[in-house]
């Protein structure tokens, strides 16, 4: 299996898992809230944090921008949208603060400009979300930048990952099992898909959860998941509509933690008789006759 850097880390089989924090929206387009999910990243052992990039007259039409909904924005959706979206000035200090606190960070860019607008930051790599894995002009554009791509694969048949596969190439390519649901029932999530996945392509496969709970993210190790992706918030009882899918720091830190002691428990798949099991096997096992000498 091919191995990747991203950043300051290998990620691949025999590799840690790469742990990101996807902060995409949860900042509320306030950059102190934006660093303090970075400092909780940090201190949770995360390799990445990931924010969302989009040209909102872009990615979005003048009469849904346009349609009427409450935020504390205003009270159209373009309000909110445009309340949203960091700009220059912002991502300057989010580049300078990830790098001070030494964490890789980047972004899922909607469109072709937001996709040349953070690649002035040398990011790592690009993220390339499962609303626009049938966009081949923007997986085209990503792929020119030359830098790995994360692929989510969520809200897709086979046949429309096989074309962005075959679009992107394999070359740098990272694909993220994931349930496109907010949050997601544990009943859609289908974790058998990355082993799947894995073989089908060839390449690392890690998953982006939307679930409430810890466990499942956690159990895709076992399963070959080299990437886990879950969104960060501060409290799931804030404003935004990506709260109540998003981890807590307290959560933040027990996810990696656990992650890391399956990837430990995990070991390298030869059966030996351990160490510690020598002087147990000597008081409890009578007898031997496979093992016995004569």
């Amino acid at each position: 299996m091919t191995e990747i850097q991203l950043g300051y880390t290998l990620v691949g089989d025999g590799h840690p898992c790469y742990v990101i924090a996807e902060i995409g929206i949860n900042h509320n387009g306030d950059i102190d809230i934006a660093k303090k999910l970075i400092d909780v990243a940090v201190t949770s052992g995360c390799q990445a944090v990931k924010f969302q990039k989009r040209t909102i007259d872009v990615v979005y039409s003048a009469e849904e921008l346009a349609r009427p909904r409450e935020s504390p924005f205003g009270t159209t959706n373009g309000d909110l949208k445009y309340g949203l979206e960091f700009g220059l000035e912002q991502y300057r200090e989010i580049d300078r603060y990830c790098k001070e606190r030494k964490i890789d960070w980047f972004a899922s860019c909607w469109d072709e400009a937001s996709v040349d607008f953070i690649d002035q930051f040398g990011v790592s790599c690009y993220k390339i979300a499962s609303a626009s894995l049938t966009d081949a002009n923007l997986l085209d554009h990503t792929r020119a930048k030359g830098r790995p791509i994360l692929l989510s694969t969520g809200m897709s048949t086979l046949e429309q990952i096989n074309h962005a596969v075959e679009v992107l190439g394999k070359q740098d390519l990272i694909l993220l099992h994931t349930c496109s649901t907010y949050p997601a029932m544990y009943e859609e999530l289908n974790l058998r898909v990355i082993p799947m996945l894995r073989e089908r392509y060839g390449i690392p496969v890690g998953y982006s959860g939307h679930e409430t709970g810890l466990s499942t993210s956690i159990a895709t190790i076992a399963l070959g998941a080299c990437v886990v992706e879950r969104h960060i918030t501060l409290d799931r009882a804030m404003w935004g509509s990506d709260q109540a899918a998003s981890v807590e720091p307290q959560g933040f830190m027990r996810l990696v933690r656990d992650i890391r002691l399956v990837e430990t428990a995990l070991g390298d798949g030869v059966k030996r008789l351990g160490e510690r099991e020598e002087p147990i096997m000597k008081k409890l096992r009578r007898v031997d006759t496979v093992g016995s000498k004569e």
